[in-house]
């Protein structure tokens, strides 16, 4: 899994018909940054993702891409290959607070 804040959305009128009815979000990839890893930093891409878990813009969330996205519930025919699986409270890293949904 990898953690993403969600950038923006993608519509798609015409698609696959597995995908029909499925909200995508475009997601920037966040990395704790090894110079200081009291933050993140943001990764160079971007990934246009599934959304399983009803997240919106802005929102820190788990992502998983590959097989594994196929495992989410309802993506076993659906051909994608990220998919949003989980909205992010928190992040602790070498036990300080780096992310708190609540904070903003």
């Amino acid at each position: 899994m990898f953690l993403a804040r969600v950038e923006g959305a993608v519509v798609a009128t015409k698609k696959d018909a597995h995908m029909d009815g499925r909200k995508l979000l475009l997601l920037r990839p966040q990395l704790v940054d090894e110079k200081d890893p009291t933050k993140f930093r943001p990764g160079v891409n971007t990934i246009v993702a599934v959304d399983s878990v009803g997240a919106g813009l802005g929102e820190m969330v788990l992502f998983t891409q590959g097989s594994s996205a196929r495992l989410a519930p309802g993506m076993r025919d659906a051909p994608v290959d990220a998919v949003i699986v989980g909205i992010v409270d928190s992040v602790d890293v070498l036990g300080k607070q780096i992310y708190s949904a609540k904070a903003g």
